[in-house]
């Protein structure tokens, strides 16, 4: 047995309160494969659950982090072995499973994917659950049969960590992308990733007419509420929005308008308990379009005493893109 660095979020009467602790090998929970984590990476539900702002954890006590890439130290699983190079995202693990901001961590092997060919450790934490859930917002858009020639494609929060990849893959792709964003200062970081035209986030934001005109053929949502009634408003016929986020609030205060006189489809993105092939495709995509200077381009490297103040910035939205946390 050995000891081992992590963050610890414990219950308290007002809530719950996070800090770093030493933890054990005993102290992990079951699964067959144990992995000496590399790298983890800072999602706005990493914020929620460290700031405890939203019930994101719900078992105590919790080592937070919901995504994490390393190395199998031991294992029983059939497909990993010791020394393998391995990359987590979901699963409920930083929730209801010990997670990533640990610098070992023991879970279930069907949970793991090899690291795709092509990126590093630190790449696929710069991709994160954030990159992995805009590269299946991209894919379920062009399961709908949408194609660039339809129209433009619209990103909310486009300057966080799903829209920033979520833009570089839909220009990737040809689209011509509109990024809303509430940091104008970010226009020319967001062109630089692919975006053709900047809109400010308050032209989405508030309340807004049950159909308007028709913007935009496809796009990927995560600010949930207000904006994504708006999106649906304005998309044009038998367009569709990936919706994958609720950064604005959980509701959603549409009308059926939309769906009925267009056609318009709400396309759902769970990135969570998404299957293990869709996984492997969606890394594949990300690999294979995420060159490495726009990757370098959104991404700041911290060390692991930065992990609790960042999580409180990227909930302040001083955030921009993606954070890969360096564990070792």
């Amino acid at each position: 047995m050995s000891s081992f660095r992590a963050i610890r979020i414990d219950k308290t009467d007002s809530g719950s309160s996070a800090a770093y602790a030493e933890f054990d090998d005993a102290d992990l929970m079951d699964g067959d494969v144990t992995v000496r984590v590399t790298h983890s990476t800072v999602n706005y539900k990493d914020g929620l659950a460290i700031t405890g702002k939203s019930p994101v954890v719900r078992r105590f006590p919790m080592i937070p982090g919901i995504d994490f890439a390393g190395v199998v130290e031991t294992s029983q699983h059939r497909d990993f072995k010791p020394g393998d190079a391995v990359v987590l995202t979901g699963w409920g693990v930083g929730e209801t499973h010990l997670g990533g901001y640990a610098q070992r961590a023991r879970v279930k092997g069907d949970w793991l994917v090899p690291l795709p060919a092509g990126l590093s450790l630190a790449q696929t934490m710069a991709i994160g659950t954030a990159g992995l859930t805009a590269a299946l917002a991209v894919m379920a858009l062009e399961r709908h049969g949408l194609k660039p020639a339809d129209g433009p494609a619209v990103v909310t929060g486009a300057a966080g960590g799903v829209g920033s990849v979520g833009v570089v893959l839909l220009a990737k792709a040809g689209w011509h992308v509109v990024a809303s964003t509430g940091r104008p200062g970010e226009a020319t970081y967001l062109k630089g990733l692919g975006a053709a035209e900047i809109i400010e986030r308050r032209d989405l934001s508030a309340p807004g007419r049950p159909l308007g005109k028709e913007r935009w053929a496809a796009g990927i949502d995560s600010v949930g509420s207000h904006t994504l009634a708006n999106l649906l408003s304005q998309t044009r016929y038998h367009g569709a929005i990936s919706a994958c986020g609720l950064a604005q609030g959980f509701d959603l205060p549409t009308t059926v308008m939309p769906f009925i006189l267009r056609g318009v489809a709400l396309l759902g993105i769970d990135s969570v308990h998404c299957p293990r092939q869709k996984r492997r495709d969606a890394w594949a995509r990300l690999a294979r379009d995420m060159d490495a200077g726009s990757l370098a381009g959104m991404t700041t490297t911290i060390g692991f005493d930065q992990v609790i103040a960042t999580a409180h910035d990227i909930l302040d939205g001083k955030v921009r893109g993606r954070v890969v946390v360096e564990i070792a």
